[in-house]
């Protein structure tokens, strides 16, 4: 042939299905940018001016790792779309007289322009974005900024080398599949799947099975420590649940309304149950795939943005005081001085103190079973929901932190629970049984133990009740025992750049008197925590774009590819009698039902997911659920809203296939 031919021949093939490749080469391009801009503020240099710095660093690394996850999977399955449309046209060209290393050329030279174009325009994109990126950064986290433009080699090379390999996988994907079929398989591949599916029960109750079981995890599981291990197998369940019930519990659902005869005899419903039956095996895993993508969406935004709206309640909630120092409590001589080394500093440095609490307490683990604790440590998989933090404290010295008058009879306790309520009227330990003889409504609690993640309990008894607790757990538990410890905190109304300056002087004092104490400022830290979840929410409305992106193109391909498979059908409605508006108002009802489906069994798997993603929030400190309730509403309606938009849009391409053709016909 011709020199010259495949070439030509690939690009006018390109510009001819055009309707379908531009927003593929879009996607493409999209997504090689978002790589490469996550790829490259992960090694900006510019981030090492922010603290907290190793935080942000992981999480743009972990992020740009699951985009090049999600552009593997995602590419190919849209490529799929595109193969399903051009099958015909390599069918003719192969009766025509091309043989198949000929279609194997074309497709080879197609994927060397949409390779070029993808990888060429989305590093030039990622390159405009990135210091636009970079400074979004620096807004949320309130970094310095850093002028100039970073360009990464390293970022460009890897985001080349991936979508190179993705490309060239997908080419060698699509000639296999030109090569495995004849020519009349090819011509009559865009019309698989005619055939009317069974009804599989089977499948349809195994998904209500799953779909039960992963919202039974999410609804039962009670303990953070539980939900951290058992989330991704509610996911699983979830999305395979998805998944089954949309392959064959719809298609039972649609048989079950065509058995209602007042309902499916009248004529858009008629026309748009019996086409969705035909077709909504392979509709399965497109509808299943938007429903999946719109759920994971709305959880991560929402959960990201709870966590940075929520940042002050976070910190707060880690760091009770302003300073907090933890001694070991059986040396109580040497934490009496290192308290006064930290007074005499105060002085020396005119921070005014506002507020200062300190106590002792004891804590361990144990695990729960109804009101009876045990400290054994044969830990199962199914023991994790029964892990508790007991955190016990005299109650002359909460008295005293909290200004009460509570009284105590011998065998009698107060309990104040974080993240869990205990709602029974005793508690067993160590083979003595305990009253509880009321709520502590408020406490102060433990910057450390606000950090696990871990159910606490702080129990509040008497002198000596706390004296044979720790007596007991000694004995329990030998050198695994806790000791003692003491607590001393502070607050300040001195600056933030003060506090923080105090902070390493104290720091370097107590190590200068070799004093084993832990010393933490809420100010030091609190950089790092706004690096960390500013990091996740970054993240998160990055990784929601993409999905978005992602949902758009998979209902335009299924609004291109239904247009296609329905002209035909309508045009035969049109020929027995059905006019245009009849034909409208069916497609309407149809394309309805069809495409906000997915949005509401959206919507159900996040209201199912709620108290278990309020759990794991609750791992990073953040217990305002209210809060985590507004933030997944608005994202929610916002999300909706959108959805519509894409739907409008996307939709004009479907009316415009079937109900043009059904014009020219009049």
């Amino acid at each position: 042939m011709k020199k010259g031919f495949y070439p030509k021949l690939a690009a006018g093939n390109i510009r001819k299905n055009g309707r379908t490749y531009i927003p593929y080469l879009l996607t493409c391009m999209v997504t090689a940018a978002m790589y490469y801009i996550v790829r490259s503020l992960s090694l900006n240099p510019g981030l090492e001016q922010m603290a907290g710095t190793n935080y942000l660093n992981q999480t743009m690394f972990l992020g740009s790792r699951i985009i090049a996850v999600f552009a593997f999977v995602f590419l190919f399955y849209t490529n799929s779309f595109l193969m399903k449309r051009r099958k015909k046209e390599f069918g003719v060209f192969n009766i025509l007289g091309m043989e198949k290393k000929h279609l194997a050329r074309v497709l080879g030279w197609e994927s060397i322009y949409v390779t070029l174009l993808g990888i060429g325009f989305g590093l030039g994109l990622g390159l405009a974005l990135d210091k636009a990126m970079y400074l979004v950064i620096n807004l949320v986290l309130g970094g310095e900024l850093f002028f100039g433009f970073f360009v990464s080699s390293k970022a460009i090379v890897e985001t080349a080398l991936l979508f190179a390999v993705i490309f060239l996988l997908i080419c060698l994907n699509s000639i296999r599949q030109v090569y495995k079929a004849n020519p009349i398989e090819l011509i009559l591949a865009g019309n698989a799947g005619e055939k009317e599916p069974e009804t599989k029960w089977f499948l349809t109750l195994a998904g209500l099975a799953a779909l039960g079981g992963g919202y039974y995890i999410a609804f039962t599981t009670r303990n953070p420590i539980a939900s951290l291990l058992f989330f991704f197998v509610a996911v699983l369940l979830v999305i395979a649940a998805t998944y089954l019930l949309f392959t064959a519990g719809s298609i039972a659902f649609l048989k079950m309304l065509r058995k209602n005869k007042r309902y499916y005899y009248q004529t858009r419903h008629f026309v748009s149950i019996s086409s969705m039956i035909y077709r909504m095996k392979q509709n399965a895993v497109g509808l299943e795939n938007i429903c999946v993508l719109s759920t994971m969406v709305l959880v991560m935004v929402s959960s990201t943005t709870s966590l940075m709206m929520g940042i002050e309640d976070i910190i707060r909630t880690r760091y009770p005081a302003d300073f907090m120092l933890y001694f070991n409590g059986a040396a109580e001589a040497e934490n009496e001085a290192a308290i006064t080394v930290t007074r005499d500093l105060q002085e020396e440095r005119n921070l005014h103190v506002t507020e200062e609490i300190s106590y002792t307490y004891l804590a361990f683990s144990a695990f729960c079973d109804g009101d009876t604790f045990s400290v054994e440590r044969d830990f199962t998989l199914g023991s994790a929901d029964a892990i508790i933090a007991l955190f016990f404290v005299p109650l002359s010295e909460y008295n005293s932190l909290t200004g009460e008058d509570r009284m105590l009879t011998e065998g009698e306790v107060l309990i104040h629970s974080e993240r869990r309520e205990y709602d029974y009227p005793t508690l067993k330990l160590f083979g003595r049984e305990y009253t509880v003889a009321g709520k502590a409504e408020e406490f102060v609690g433990s910057g450390i133990f606000a950090a696990n993640i871990a159910t606490t309990q702080y129990i509040i008894v008497t002198e000596d009740t706390f004296r044979e607790v720790y007596q007991k757990q000694q004995e329990a538990l030998q050198e695994d025992a806790s000791d003692i410890q003491q607590v001393y905190g502070f607050d300040t109304d001195a600056e933030e750049e003060s506090q923080i300056t105090f902070y390493e002087a104290l720091r370097e004092k107590m190590n200068r008197t070799g004093t084993a104490v832990r010393v933490e400022s809420m100010a030091e830290s609190r950089s790092s925590f706004v690096s960390m979840y500013g990091g996740f929410f970054f993240i998160g409305v990055f990784l929601g774009i993409l999905f978005i992106m992602a949902t758009v193109l998979i209902i335009y391909y299924k609004q291109i590819s239904e247009g296609y498979d329905d002209k035909a059908r309508f045009e035969i409605l049109q020929k027995v009698g059905m006019d245009r508006d009849e034909i409208k108002d069916t497609i309407h009802s149809q394309v309805l039902t069809v495409f906000f489906l997915p949005l509401a069994v959206a919507g159900m798997h996040v209201a199912a997911a709620f108290p278990m993603i309020s759990k794991l929030l609750a791992l990073l400190n953040l217990l305002n659920t209210g809060l985590y309730i507004v933030c997944t509403i608005v994202c929610f309606l916002i999300f909706a809203v959108m959805y519509s938009l894409i739907y409008l849009l996307t939709s004009r391409s479907y009316y415009r296939i079937v109900l043009l053709s059904t014009q020219r016909r009049q």
